[in-house]
């Protein structure tokens, strides 16, 4: 059964200067250009790189702590969002923060992100953040009684199996993450599998199909049960969906798109080359010549059909290139593939937000749109009361 999450949660970074959203297994997220939604698909990537100890280099790459933290004042009154007095800087009078986290029903992770304590020693590096904390915890939300590992600075403390909080001999280096650095079966053994599990998540940016694109060429095939981040290996994969995986739902996804088409794989000294045979053509279209948009289409039928299904999968934009026609067939392929995966879906096609709603019967279906206040992203909608209940870890 996978175990979908419920909140994510994220303060400082870029517009989303606080935002606690809850989610279900079919998340559709939509909004205007500049609402935020990049960086709520920004957000899950960063969670998934702590896995692999690659959140701090990753926003490194984005300019460091002080190009991804939020911009503006720390508190926006009253009397500046009534349009009464104008927006205005002010001091800071709190430390540093960047957080991130989520919960399922029956466990949570966060981490918390700061300034170096000692910028001028740390050479050309200055601009890497340090782990300020972590934590894990079963259930929801993060209470004293539900940590079962805690990360402060350098320390690690575990609860043990007796119940009894304890302190580790780990020190971790400010710059590494303890879900990817304590590795202790007897200690941690839901660490473990928290880490496994978000190294599952797949996520699907912008998937080449200009002329050059790697899927446009014959490649080496072997077994693919998950496509590539690039799509390169796109005929391969789509024959492993149909020799151990949904060969049917290969079928009708094409047809749905495609009405009379079939998708075929031919191998010759063991380079794959995707075929696509349609009513009225004499010969099969190799990958090469098909348009933009059918080569994306099944980009994605590929990557959500996959035999190996992650617990969550997120994608950007899946509608760009796509022939507006092709819009209910994705949606359809998409609240199917719900049943087997988490997924997100952030999006600014109003089309292919509307084609999903029409699966709100069937699928577990949740629409978010965000929008801006005052440079800040706000869920439409969603009051305090509204939001999952969340504790963020101590430093």
């Amino acid at each position: 059964m996978v175990r979908v999450l419920v909140t994510l949660a994220v303060e400082n970074y870029r517009s989303l200067r606080r935002l606690v959203m809850p989610l279900r297994r079919l998340n559709v997220v939509t909004g205007a250009n500049g609402s935020g939604k990049s960086s709520l698909y920004r957000t899950l990537r960063l969670l998934s790189h702590s896995a692999r100890n690659g959140a701090v280099a990753a926003l490194a790459r984005e300019g460091g702590l002080p190009s991804t933290l939020w911009a503006g004042p720390e508190v926006i009154g009253r009397s500046v969002r009534a349009g009464e007095h104008p927006l205005q800087g002010t001091v800071r009078t709190k430390p540093v923060a960047l957080r991130l986290g989520f919960a399922t029903d029956s466990f949570g992770y966060a981490i918390d992100l700061g300034m170096p304590q000692l910028p001028g020693h740390r050479g050309l590096f200055a601009l890497d953040p340090e782990i300020k904390s972590e934590c894990t915890w079963s259930g929801p939300v993060l209470r004293p009684g539900t940590r079962l590992t805690e990360r402060t600075n350098a320390a690690v403390g575990v609860r043990g199996p007796d119940g009894k909080w304890q302190a580790t001999e780990l020190k971790l280096r400010p710059y590494d993450s303890m879900l990817a650095e304590f590795v202790d079966p007897e200690l941690a053994p839901d660490l473990m599998l928290l880490r496994e599990r978000i190294r599952s998540w797949r996520f699907y940016d912008h998937v080449r199909t200009d002329a050059d694109a790697p899927m446009r060429t014959a490649v080496i095939g072997t077994r693919t049960p998950v496509l590539g981040p690039d799509g390169a290996d796109l005929a391969p994969a789509l024959e492993t969906i149909r020799e151990i995986g949904d060969g049917d739902a290969l079928d009708a996804a094409v047809e749905l798109a495609f009405p009379g088409s079939r998708v075929g794989v031919t191998a010759t000294a063991g380079r794959f080359e995707l075929m696509f045979n349609q009513p009225g053509m004499l010969r099969p279209l190799t990958a090469a010549e098909l348009s933009d948009g059918t080569l994306r289409y099944l980009a994605w039928v590929a990557a959500l059909l996959t035999p190996r299904p992650p617990e969550l999968l997120v994608l950007n934009e899946p509608e760009n290139s796509l022939h507006p026609e092709l819009i209910r067939p994705l949606a359809a392929l998409v609240a199917g593939a719900s049943s087997r995966m988490q997924i997100v879906v952030v999006t600014h096609s109003r089309a292919l937000a509307s084609a999903l709603d029409t699966h709100a019967d069937e699928a577990d279906l949740q629409s978010v749109e965000l929008a801006k206040d005052h440079g800040e992203t706000y869920v439409v909608g969603q009051g305090k009361l509204d939001e999952p209940p969340w504790h963020w870890p101590k430093r």
